[in-house]
């Protein structure tokens, strides 16, 4: 069996999804988990990839969040898209991502995600509020490759 399929349990899965259509009642953001097994590329650039791939760089606010974990290889990354990044805070990413590792670094993987994708759309309810003609623009549904 693949790292990807024992990383989270099936109901870990679902609260990590309640967890994002939770935060994006708050935000017009658009949340994404990814988890994979193994790349040969560094973390960010791999996120970049799959954020792409992902289509998250369609949003109409430019507003997608990416949370990458590739589990084999023990990597995690948090990336947003333009939009964001043209309005937040420098820290913005980095203390987020600190919430998530914090968690992981005693196992604590679904905690680490749920606490990571509440904190972001709460961070971005701000900047990017939730408005009742906000149409949810990418499956909550966790990605895997």
């Amino acid at each position: 069996m693949s790292a990807t399929k024992e990383f989270l349990t099936p109901e870990e899965q679902q609260e990590i999804v309640n967890a994002i259509t939770l935060a994006e009642k708050n935000t017009s953001g658009e949340i994404r988990v990814h988890i994979e097994d193994h790349t040969e590329k560094p973390p960010l650039e791999r996120a970049q990839e799959v954020f792409h791939l992902l289509g998250m760089d369609k949003t109409s606010a430019r507003n997608g969040v990416l949370f990458y974990v590739g589990v084999h290889d023990h990597t995690f990354a948090i990336i947003g898209d333009e939009g964001i990044d043209k309005v937040v805070e420098a820290d913005f990413w980095d203390c987020t991502k600190d919430v998530v590792i914090g968690h992981f670094k005693s196992g604590a993987f679904k905690e680490g995600l749920v606490a990571g994708i509440l904190r972001a759309g709460e961070r971005l309810k701000k900047y990017f509020p939730y408005a009742d003609d906000d149409k949810d623009e990418l499956p909550n549904e966790i990605s895997r490759s």
